[in-house]
């Protein structure tokens, strides 16, 4: 075995580690430390002496270094005396109630509510849930974000400290709290995802790796959480916007709008996954994430843009504007209103946008402004605004775009 079989190991079981080693000792902080101990050691023993158990392997060893940090605290020396007389586990072995499958499912969705707890700025949230439940390194998540390693461990340090500080839980919220800290949960998921699908700033349009990361623990969720139609609405809207990544991109990584995207390249598999996923949120009404996956669903299930039911899109837009308000969402409702019912009637809302700077800072209100004036015929005023959307956007491989089309208007 070698490193990359500890790190897909990791990988795979990091969240049911962690949860059992928090449900252990009682620290999340601890926890964490102790499996990541586990899993340097790991790549260290594994390739001389494979274990026949890999996850009993790192559930012993993380255990292990957990009692021996105990051990080390001076004032928590009679804790350390009750967790050791419990006996410590062999390598290879699991206690029984480890193994107990409702048991564990609990303690990971235990671990979600604790890594995205509402005292957590929304930066640690991520960093926490990326680190603890997803497995990522310290350096796979600055490398996602485009932040220094050493941004991201310091957030997940005070991300520890703050959650031990604040005397945090480990457990389920209670029924009325968990719904309320629920939104929590998908919202990081969906930044998290959101980010994969469309990166903020570098040289990639896609970060694939991130974003199906958010799809695994979307999926996580949805098992662990089969009632909540909210779930299963961000997991559908994540499905069928990942089914377009093959078409999103050509062979050198540069951008390929939706009008010429070859229709073939999609994931048809993850449509019929999201598709389901949107029929089960449908059964109890659909929230702010089923209805941004109704809008995937009507791209996904339209052979072209001309076959696209674009007054169905302008309704959700506007029960989407009803339910979660954005300016945003007012932005991509414009869009839709241009191929439903033309340019001019999308221009009034976005200058409505720019003109109360709902949007400060971004490149998509003038991207959209640039691209409805070239329709009007408005050649130099939409050269001027793709420039300017250019100049505001991060993201090399989406700035390409922006300066092609400016280009094109001369």
């Amino acid at each position: 075995m070698d490193a990359a079989d500890v790190e897909a190991v990791w990988r795979i079981e990091s969240a049911r580690i962690v949860a059992a080693l928090t449900r252990f000792t009682g620290d999340f902080g601890l926890a964490e430390d102790a499996a990541q101990e586990a899993v340097a050691e790991a790549l260290v023993s594994w390739p001389l002496s494979p274990p026949a158990n890999p996850v009993g392997w790192l559930k012993a060893t993380a255990r292990r270094r957990a009692i021996d940090a105990i051990r080390r605290r001076a004032a928590l020396q009679d804790r350390y005396a009750l967790l050791a007389a419990d006996g410590e586990t062999g390598p290879g072995e699991l206690d029984p109630g480890e193994i107990d499958p409702d048991r564990i499912d609990d303690d990971v969705l235990a671990l979600m509510f604790v890594s995205c707890h509402p005292v957590l700025s929304p930066e640690a949230r991520v960093a926490l849930t990326l680190r603890v439940v997803a497995g990522l390194s310290s350096e796979e998540i600055a490398r996602a974000f485009l932040v220094p390693v050493p941004t991201v461990q310091a957030r997940i340090t005070r991300g520890k400290k703050t959650i031990a500080a604040a005397g945090v839980p480990f457990e389920l919220p209670a029924a009325g709290e968990r719904r309320e800290r629920l939104g929590g949960v998908l919202s990081v998921l969906y930044v998290i995802f959101t980010e994969g699908s469309t990166a903020t700033s570098g040289d990639r349009l896609l970060r694939p790796d991130v974003a199906y990361e958010a799809i695994r623990l979307a999926r996580t969720l949805a098992a662990l959480l089969p009632d909540e139609p909210e779930v299963h609405g961000l997991l559908a809207l994540c499905e069928l916007t990942a089914a377009r990544f093959p078409a999103r991109t050509g062979p050198d990584g540069a951008p390929v709008l939706l009008e010429d995207q070859d229709r073939r390249r999609w994931d048809f598999s993850a449509i019929r996954r999201g598709l389901a996923a949107l029929a089960t949120a449908s059964v109890r009404g659909l929230g702010p994430y089923g209805l941004q996956a109704a809008i995937a669903a009507a791209h996904a299930s339209a052979s072209s843009v001309e076959a696209t039911d674009w007054d169905r899109i302008v309704v959700l837009y506007e029960a989407l504007g009803r339910v979660a308000p954005s300016p945003v969402v007012e932005l991509n409702r414009a869009v839709a209103v241009a191929m439903a019912s033309g340019p001019e009637p999308a221009l009034a809302i976005v200058d409505e946008l720019v003109a109360a700077n709902r949007l400060p800072g971004s490149h998509l209100a003038p991207a959209v402004r640039g691209e409805l004036l070239a329709r009007l015929g408005r050649r130099a005023e939409a050269r001027a605004e793709l420039e300017l959307a250019a100049r505001l956007c991060a993201n090399l491989r989406e700035r390409s775009v922006l300066l092609r089309k400016a280009a094109a208007l001369r």
